[in-house]
């Protein structure tokens, strides 16, 4: 029985006729499906830790008068940690879910209702993408996109409990009955350490006004992808 060597590389045959063609796209897409899936729970489970963060530390510092402050600073260092997880693991959700839009924008669509492609190359942009994957949002728009999204809901019911920990009296001491307290003694009570209660406000205002313009200083999400978007 004759063998034949062959010299050159092997590769797998490509699609010869449309069928062919049409199932390999269809495995593809389930394909990209399934990563992008992956990456969704990721972010999501990410973000439910940073809901338990929040509650735990809120049932933790409000519970009891003898819980220090620094309780809720400390919450608000783990959801920022949280969320830079997040912002990077939504970059890759983001590339996935790009290929996935790109098919259905421009394939999938058609079939349901063909109209002229307004981008005829996005094939070819595809697989250039697959040789070359990218990431196609840095991270500071990745955390402003997860900030407007999820994030500052929670860092502003934080920095409410903080506001409330360090002014409320029945919160600072149980057998206390006044109610208001002189800007001497919220200041006072905002120390943490040797830290004075002045530079710890002033810590807390720049880190909010950092993360107000993170918030808005990137869009909120590409033309392309209309306004169904994580």
């Amino acid at each position: 029985m004759d063998e034949s060597v062959s010299s050159g590389p092997i590769r797998p045959p490509l699609p010869s006729s449309g069928t062919e063609f049409v199932n390999t796209l269809a495995h593809y897409h389930r394909a990209e499906i399934a990563r992008m899936a992956g990456w969704r729970d990721r972010i999501d489970r990410t973000t439910n830790w940073a809901i338990t963060v929040v509650a735990a530390m809120l049932s933790v510092s409000l519970s009891t008068p003898t819980a220090h402050h620094g309780v809720l600073l400390f919450a608000m260092l783990l959801i920022w940690l949280l969320l830079w997880i997040e912002a990077r693991r939504y970059r890759f959700f983001d590339v996935y879910r790009a290929r996935v839009r790109r098919m259905e924008r421009h394939y999938f669509a058609a079939f349901f209702d063909p109209r002229p492609d307004d981008d005829p190359n996005w094939a070819r942009v595809l697989g250039e993408d697959l040789r070359t994957p990218r990431f196609l949002i840095g991270r500071r728009a990745a955390m402003s996109r997860r900030l407007r999204r999820n994030y500052l809901w929670m860092f502003l019911i934080l920095l409410l409990a903080w506001v409330l920990k360090i002014t409320s009296t029945k919160l600072q001491d149980a057998d206390r009955t006044d109610v208001l307290q002189s800007l001497d003694a919220v200041v006072r009570n905002a120390s943490l350490g040797p830290l004075p209660g002045w530079l710890v406000i002033a810590l807390v205002v720049l880190f909010y006004c950092w993360l107000a313009w993170s918030a808005l200083s990137s869009p909120s999400t590409r033309d392309e992808d209309g306004t169904v978007h994580v």
